[in-house]
């Protein structure tokens, strides 16, 4: 892929390519280029101490390939933290495929991306995340064994997405825990943004318990059916933020919690499942704790879907995976009380768990 790379490199010399790369601590970023089959794919590992890299192919139109590598290194880092705080033994890593998935994907498009996955010998694994399925993982899966969310007739965990909204609706009601007294969501009004497979099934967790629920995305069909199957309120975008609620839930794509957003929620809770939620990790976090929200950290409550690729891994059974899942709600309220003991954000708090999980196994591995 050198003319990506050259078009990377034309905003961002090599030199402060590298400079990211030591200030993120990545190991590895892998281009992947395939003429005949139009396959654009940049993939990012970021520490394998734990184990190697498990992350998702997110398969998106890029504006530009800086954009694409800048997603991939972040993502790839949560990662890194998502696993560690889980407990479970694997690295950070992701993976991004610039271009239409509607245009470019083919049985001949996943194989060669399978090919190009088995050449970096184990060190990443790949599941499903934006605009990938467990079709297109199992086309991946005849051409290397590493990957993970593989259909259920192939003996993998399917769609991982119901497990990844569990984890998160585990840690909204950690988060209401802490702030009513009570998990309870009943009547609690609540802004979800972004109604994909993750979302569609929080819907289903929030309906159960008697939310008051709010929902906004870019796709209208998608509003639709949310309202159908749910009677949630759609609301627009733009004006989403202004909302007088209880919890705000993040569930599309990054950043969306920013200066303009966080100055204007009216809320007492971020819980939701997207990744990379802060923009700035230190002033957003920072923002938030001084506006008295209080903050999930998204690597932590998302995490069901990794955790559900790990059980597969291991031999898949459903009831492992959920049970492992489960431990979401009781390590929010740990990271609660390490912010609250040491008047950090919690994002920093889960950071500061998940290194030191990380720190530890690396010099016991050192000693070896």
């Amino acid at each position: 892929m050198l003319t990506a790379l050259q078009n990377v490199l034309s905003s961002n010399p090599a030199g402060e390519l590298f400079n990211t790369f030591e200030a993120t601590e990545h190991e590895n970023l892998v281009f992947c280029y395939d003429k005949p089959t139009g396959l654009k794919a940049i993939i990012g590992i970021h520490n394998t101490v734990l184990g190697p890299a498990l992350g998702g192919t997110r398969f998106w139109n890029y504006q530009n390939e800086t954009d694409a590598v800048r997603d991939v290194l972040r993502l790839s880092r949560g990662m890194t933290y998502k696993a560690a705080i889980s407990g479970i033994n694997l690295g950070g890593g992701k993976a991004v495929i610039i271009g239409n998935p509607d245009e470019l994907k083919s049985e001949a498009f996943w194989r060669r991306y399978g090919k190009f996955i088995q050449s970096l010998n184990g060190k990443y694994i790949t599941a499903e995340d934006v605009n990938t399925n467990s079709r297109d993982m199992e086309y991946i899966s005849l051409e290397t064994k590493y990957v993970a969310g593989k259909p259920e007739h192939l003996g993998g965990g399917g769609d991982p997405s119901p497990v990844t909204a569990y984890g998160t609706y585990l840690g909204m009601k950690a988060g209401a825990n802490r702030i009513y007294g009570a998990d309870s969501l009943n009547g609690k009004k609540i802004l979800l943004e972004g109604v994909g497979s993750v979302g569609m099934h929080l819907l289903e967790y929030l309906k159960k318990e008697g939310a008051k629920i709010f929902v906004t995305d870019i796709n209208e069909q998608k509003l639709k059916k949310a309202s159908k199957l749910y009677g949630c309120e759609i609301t627009d975008r733009d004006s989403s933020y202004d909302l007088d609620i209880d919890i705000y839930a993040p569930c599309a794509m990054g950043a969306s919690l920013n200066s303009d957003s966080i100055a204007r929620l009216k809320c007492a809770l971020v819980s939701g499942a997207a990744n990379n939620q802060l923009e700035d990790e230190q002033e957003h976090g920072n923002m938030l704790k001084e506006k008295g929200i209080l903050y999930a950290p998204d690597f932590l409550i998302n995490a069901g879907g990794v955790i559900n690729c790990y059980a597969e891994l291991e031999g898949y059974n459903r009831e492992r995976a959920l049970a492992r899942t489960e431990l979401i709600y009781e390590r929010t309220l740990e990271i609660f009380d390490k912010a609250q003991t040491e008047n950090i954000t919690t994002h920093k708090a889960a950071v500061l768990i998940a290194e030191e999980r990380i720190n530890a196994i690396g010099t016991l591995k050192m000693k070896m």
